[in-house]
């Protein structure tokens, strides 16, 4: 999903939030009717907060395309199990270990270090991605503390609906007419999407924020393999030294929490 929002950079952020959304929310709501799950749900005013923070850090996430190499962005949106642990002290009472505020430190450094080394990084692209971030990880306790009481389909539809809703009313401003493989490429989506988030749904349903938070990090891999051979980004070593910062310290983060 995140290579053809690289590739579809040429239009509107938005425009793209409207499709990748709209695709989803026929597939949860088919889903939902067809089992006689109610679509409202249960812990309404936990959904619909989760679906305003899930909106507002998707659109910034798609904005920073435009600035950013494809994995430089994947990678710096999931400093967000950061946030989230931040979040998770406040909000759920869980406890942070001393060592894991090392562990932080040099994710952070990491970011520090990747700014620094690569000239060509954008800083407006850096500040979107980062704030993007910052929402995820609301939407990490969110979900978290929407727990099983209700169904994964049902929060990702809540989302979808109001992400469909807003982005369709803010694409017309500056839509611009899809072509020839667009419109497949924009439909499709919506398929990653919606499969995307009903297992990370689920997965955070099933277990602490801090073990599966991190667990994301292997989109990182797998975006910039794919940002290489496909798009031509490239890395100097002390950039790909960034990176490694901000995966071992989140990783570190995983390992010191379970024991």
């Amino acid at each position: 999903m995140n290579a053809i929002i690289k590739y579809l950079d040429h239009i509107p952020g938005f425009q793209l939030v409207f499709f990748r959304s709209l695709t989803s929310c026929v597939f949860a709501t088919t889903y939902l009717l067809s089992r006689n799950i109610n679509l409202l749900g249960n812990q309404r005013k936990l959904l619909v907060l989760r679906a305003i923070t899930g909106l507002v850090s998707m659109s910034l996430f798609f904005f920073s395309f435009k600035y950013l190499n494809v994995g430089t962005a994947v990678s710096l949106r999931y400093i967000a199990p950061i946030f989230a642990a931040l979040f998770a002290v406040l909000f759920l009472k869980e406890k942070i270990k001393p060592v894991q505020w090392l562990f932080f430190l040099i994710a952070f450094l990491g970011v520090l270090m990747l700014k620094g080394f690569d000239e060509s990084m954008s800083t407006l692209g850096l500040a979107l991605v980062i704030l993007a971030s910052l929402f995820t990880g609301m939407v990490y306790i969110l979900i978290r503390k929407i727990g099983k009481g209700d169904h994964p389909v049902v929060v990702v539809n809540y989302f979808m609906f109001l992400a469909t809703l807003i982005g369709g009313a803010l694409s017309s401003f500056s839509w611009i007419q899809p072509q020839e493989w667009d419109w497949l490429l924009l439909g499709s989506l919506g398929v990653f999407g919606y499969v995307g988030q009903v297992y990370m749904t689920k997965a955070f349903q099933a277990a602490p924020t801090h073990i599966v938070a991190p667990i994301k990090y292997a989109e990182v891999i797998f975006t910039i393999g794919i940002g290489v051979f496909w798009f031509g980004d490239t890395y100097t070593l002390l950039s790909f030294l960034g990176l490694f910062m901000i995966i071992a310290g989140l990783m570190g983060n995983t390992l010191v929490k379970k024991t």
